[in-house]
């Protein structure tokens, strides 16, 4: 049993990882290094020495990083934290690292030369991990000494490590299960992955199950002569893929990369029944032959030419318009919610959109289930693999299960018998075997079925998985929704262990309705009534996408200024109510947190926030200004930072007015939460998680440390500082430069004034004494007199019907 009560990786403190080489400065490795650099762990960056500068290659690695997109870091500045290194002069640095992780090409020749070269200098009892992403590691270990063969595994991180989930944890027969417990609550908890354990087969779960699928769909796609951006329309979001698809998909990796990956295969399953498969097609050879490569090289399956993006058309040899889209038919029947329905219908259709998606999941299902006992150890393993790793809403077997396990099987076994499988071997055994018919499928309520084992295996005993209080479930699992103390059509006050309360809320995309604002206010008295804490998390990202636009349009055509005011004044009420409860308050924030919801962000007493937590006072985009406290409550910050002399030693509030003022003014939403903190929206103080899913966790710990430690809300402040004319005069003149400049529009220019009247406390003379109240009193009054311009009305009405902003 893996992790069980008595394991070596009971806590987190047995497994200390101070520092962390990556071998390998290629476009992975350095990447992996950001991904550490991300989580406060120093790394060092090796390469081949070079001429002149020995260090040259893994420089190289390290300043890419800033270029690449999506960015690999959280904060551009986190590359000075990657030490560049060679294995020549270096090699000694090696035995102060706790990991080492190699990432260099997937050679095995290449592999087995570096090993000899640094296996000497790796410490005792630190872990030396591959990152290939397929090769045997059984015959990588053969080449390494005896005793470091019990510290090597597989650690296979996915493209790019920052955004991509899955880890595939992989170990060989020597690999000490204390070391394989501790990586894997490291990865888990410091890194913030979701690690699967995979067997040593290649290209392990995620690739041999994803590389297949891709092949399959290539094939059922040429034979039913469907363009490939038809393929591409038909395997994306509607069937609960990617944005990306197939095709586009292969374009991002890089086409050389996938060819690799497919003749890993190929060499490697000489006996696979679905070997034949294994073969590049013809296109996808002579697209690498030319050099074409995909997204890296501008041209691959598809080409951008000036704004179009065109597609490859193989029978002329050249690209064309793109634009091939579904059927309506056929998009008729993807709309089924019902699985079973939907996928009956696909499989009665003569339609070549719905036989080909027929044929694509009938292999990816039959595939699956002849594999599974090889490469992992449950079906539940290989449905979070694909879902990590390729970005699919389900894995193959909760899609086979949904859709009416006995009932898919026979249509297999048919398509089978009648030669339209690409392979004629039967299912497996257990897959109409008792206990897997007993149950309609291979998840349970007791755990996902183990052909090795003949049962149903509950999730890993780790105690770092008692960190995720509501982990990420596949079908059938359900999770603990705790105790409910009340709940509106709006808001839900409940909690876990009696001692904090949870806030969620129920609206659409978690927005903030005057049901949200008045259910906060309601939970709030609550909290002071009967509990220790308050903590504000939603069960699904996002965090929220801030004021419900909607309802304000409404409001706003029905010209209800008084109403809107009235709502305005509530909304900052309840933001000052999170500030000087009497009880702790904590934002638990992971995912999109915008607009409101910042605004709540910002007066609670404690932020914990997701590394892929994304938050701004967006408010500028739609002609508004922060008007729920958020304004108010940023130019109170300055005003503590010049009080703390932070801001260059002086007490000058203006360089942190600026940031702020030019953050909002552009609707600047941060890229991760450590460049939330540097723009203003999370303080010093506020926590940073790695892993999403230990976000309430940690929350909880911290609503109740600060209970614990005698909690009393702040002093309201009585005397703040107001920037005044001044500030306003200062902050108008960085708006002309970028009016003049072309960067904003005349009516971004007013929008943006308003704001810095409301930041700088209104039309006072700087230095001003102002409370809390006078600046929300400013605030309001600015906002509503944008509410009522007709621009600002234009911008509203525009967002809501294209989801995108209005430059007027």
């Amino acid at each position: 049993m893996r992790g069980g009560p008595d394991s070596p990786a009971m806590s987190l403190a047995t497994f200390r990882v101070r520092r962390v080489a990556v071998l390998g400065a290629g476009v992975m490795g350095a990447q992996i290094a950001a991904h550490l650099a991300n989580a406060g762990i120093p790394a060092l960056l090796f390469d081949l020495p070079t001429q002149g500068d020995p260090n040259a290659l893994a420089k190289r690695g390290v300043d890419g990083l800033t270029k690449l997109e999506p960015a690999p870091l959280g904060v551009k500045a986190l590359a000075a934290e990657i030490e560049p290194a060679n294995y020549d002069s270096d090699a000694a640095k090696l035995a102060g690292c706790d990991v080492v992780i190699e990432a260099i090409g997937e050679r095995l020749d290449w592999k087995r030369d570096l090993y000899a070269k640094i296996a000497g200098s790796i410490a005792p009892g630190a872990a030396l991990v591959s990152n290939t992403s397929g090769l045997s590691l059984a015959t990588l270990a053969a080449s390494l000494p005896a005793e470091l063969r019990r510290r090597f595994c597989g650690v296979h991180f996915f493209n790019p490590p920052r955004y991509m989930r899955l880890v595939e944890l992989t170990p060989t027969a020597d690999t000490d299960p204390a070391l394989l417990d501790s990586l894997e609550t490291w990865l888990t908890t410091s890194l913030g992955k979701g690690v699967i354990r995979a067997h040593d087969t290649p290209n392990f779960i995620a690739n041999r199950i994803g590389i297949f699928s891709v092949l399959a769909t290539m094939h059922h796609g040429a034979a039913l002569g469907l363009r490939f951006d038809e393929v591409d329309a038909l395997t994306g979001p509607l069937i609960g893929r990617a944005k990306s698809a197939t095709y586009r998909t292969c374009d991002v990796v890089g086409l050389d990369t996938l060819a690799h990956v497919v003749r890993t295969m190929q060499d490697a399953l000489p006996d696979d029944p679905w070997h034949a498969m294994y073969a590049l097609p013809a296109v996808l050879s002579a697209l690498i032959a030319k050099g074409a490569l995909g997204q890296k090289t501008r041209a691959g399956y598809y080409r951008k030419k000036g704004t179009a993006i065109e597609v490859l058309d193989p029978a002329l040899g050249d690209y064309v318009a793109g634009g091939a889209g579904v059927a309506p038919e056929v998009a008729a029947l993807l709309a089924e919610r019902d699985a079973a329905k939907r996928f009956t219908a696909l499989r009665a259709s003569a339609h070549p959109q719905a036989r080909f998606l027929w044929a694509i999941h009938r292999d990816l299902f039959h595939y699956s289930a002849f594999h599974l006992a090889k490469i992992a150890g449950n079906a539940r393993d290989v449905d979070l693999a694909i879902r990590w790793g390729f970005g699919w809403r389900q894995g193959p077997f909760e899609l086979w299960q949904a859709a009416g396990w006995g009932a898919v099987a026979d249509w297999i076994d048919a398509d089978r018998k009648a030669g339209a499988a690409l392979a004629p071997v039967a299912l497996p055994e257990w897959v109409r075997g008792g206990r897997v018919t007993d149950a309609k499928g291979v998840h349970a309520a007791a755990g996902a079925y183990s052909p090795a084992k003949d049962a149903f295996i509950a999730r890993p005993a780790l105690p770092v998985y008692r960190r995720q209080r509501f982990p990420e479930t596949v079908l059938g699992e359900k999770s603990d929704a705790g105790t409910t103390i009340f709940e509106t059509d709006a808001i839900r006050l409940w909690h876990l262990d009696a001692d904090v309360g949870i806030v969620s809320f129920k609206t659409k995309q978690n927005t903030i309705s005057d049901g949200v604002i008045a259910g906060m206010q309601r939970a709030l008295d609550r909290a002071e009534q009967d509990l220790a804490g308050l903590v504000i998390w939603q069960p699904r990202e996002p965090f929220s996408l801030g004021a419900n636009l909607a309802d304000f349009a409404q409001a706003v055509a029905r010209k209800a200024w008084g109403e809107i005011e009235a709502s305005v004044a509530r909304f900052q009420q309840a933001s000052l109510r999170l500030r000087y409860s009497a009880v702790p308050t904590v934002a638990a924030v992971r995912g999109m947190a915008l607009g409101g919801s910042c605004e709540f962000i910002l007066h609670c007493d404690r932020t914990v926030a997701a590394f892929e937590s994304y938050i701004g006072l967006v408010e500028t985009g739609v002609g508004l200004l922060p008007g729920g406290g958020g304004t108010k409550e940023l130019a109170l910050r300055a005003a503590d930072e010049a009080r703390r002399g932070h801001v260059g030693g002086q007490c000058d509030q203006f360089p942190f007015l600026r940031t702020c003022f030019q953050t909002v003014a552009k609707a600047t939403a941060s890229r991760s939460a450590l460049d939330a903190r540097e723009l203003g929206f999370l303080r010093a103080s506020d926590v940073v998680v790695m892993h999403p899913d230990e976000v309430l966790h940690v929350a909880l710990c911290e609503a109740r440390s600060l209970a614990d430690a005698g909690y009393r809300p702040p002093f309201a402040p009585r005397a703040i500082p107001a920037a005044g004319r001044t500030g306003v005069a200062t902050l108008e003149m960085l708006l002309v430069n970028l009016r003049e400049g072309a960067f904003i529009t005349g009516y971004d220019f007013e929008v943006a004034l308003h704001f810095a009247r409301a930041l700088c406390g209104g039309e006072v003379d700087a230095g001003t004494l102002v409370d809390e109240q006078w600046l929300l009193d400013v605030e309001r009054r600015e906002f509503m007199a944008l509410v009522a311009d007709p621009r600002t009305q234009a911008r509203i009405a525009h967002t809501l019907a294209t989801g995108k902003p209005l430059r007027n």
